[in-house]
């Protein structure tokens, strides 16, 4: 057991390492080395303990997903790209308009760009180092999860996207505002939300749970394995890079959205997936 755990914890140290230099050499090759997503002296910390989080989490579904090989690759890409950059990203187009005097148009392409290519090139390492490409010796069988009469699905998912419209405006007026107080006021004194800023944050909704299903359905155990996965994946990877220091983020507002983003994705990782699994007709 001693010895499994020790295994596993270099795993991890030799991920964390190896995401590291993934993100060095998408930096690299999207033009970012001389920007702020550029690890420096001041940064190398904060990177690192970004990419050891960020390994962490998703070794978990990994280690536990009843899929291997190049499926298990095709999955991990999707959640982690998705999660880490697209959601965030998507965000940033949106109120680009605002923000342009604080994030560079032109950096926007590159910044999607990045996050494609550190996740395509650790994607297929963390499967393989974790032991994860071979096919299971065990007899494949079916997830039975997710099995819901389509009435089901649209009630669920309605309810999905209104619980994440609340949990977005609520955590953003009574945690980031809070921790933030005037800094924020100067920060985002010239951004007016559009009057579909909540269509939009639904249709968000739709994306997150389209992320979480193949988590779900990979999962090995019980409903809250999957439930926790998807939370920290959720919490972790969307708010980790909020960690390292940048020149178009004052420390307090930074930190103000870390706390903002890891609580409130957490929670809504969660309930997605108990709001999944309640009244299935076929048991997981």
């Amino acid at each position: 057991m001693l010895k499994n755990v020790i295994i596993l914890g270099l795993k991890v140290v030799v991920l964390a390492f190896l995401l590291f230099v993934c993100f060095l050499v998408a930096s690299v090759a999207v033009g970012l080395s001389d920007s702020a997503q550029t690890v420096d002296s001041t940064s190398t910390m904060m990177v690192l303990t970004m990419c050891a989080l960020d390994t962490i989490v998703l070794s978990y579904p990994i280690i536990r997903s009843r899929w291997t090989g190049w499926r298990l690759v095709v999955t991990i890409f999707f959640v982690f790209y998705g999660v880490m950059t697209f959601l965030s990203q998507i965000e940033t187009v949106v109120f680009l308009q605002y923000l342009v005097e604080i994030v560079p148009a032109e950096m926007i392409p590159k910044l999607f760009m990045q996050g494609a290519i550190t996740a395509a090139l650790f994607s297929p390492l963390a499967i393989l180092i974790h032991g994860r490409m071979r096919r299971c010796k065990e007899p494949w069988k079916p997830s039975r999860r997710l099995i819901m009469p389509w009435k089901e699905w649209t009630w669920k998912l309605a309810l999905i996207a209104v619980i994440y419209v609340v949990v977005y405006v609520s955590f953003g007026s009574f945690v980031f505002m809070q921790l933030a107080g005037e800094a924020a006021q100067e920060y985002y004194a010239n951004l007016q939300l559009p009057e579909w800023i909540l269509l939009f944050q639904a249709v968000r909704a739709m994306i997150w749970t389209a992320l979480a299903l193949p988590v779900i359905r990979m999962m090995k155990g019980r409903w809250w394995e999957a439930g926790l996965a998807v939370a920290l994946l959720f919490s972790v990877l969307m708010s980790a890079n909020l960690l390292i220091p940048n020149p178009f983020m004052p420390e307090t507002i930074r930190m103000a959205h870390f706390v903002e983003v890891s609580s409130s994705n957490f929670l809504f990782g969660w309930i997605v997936v108990w709001l999944l699994h309640i009244h299935q007709r076929v048991p997981a």
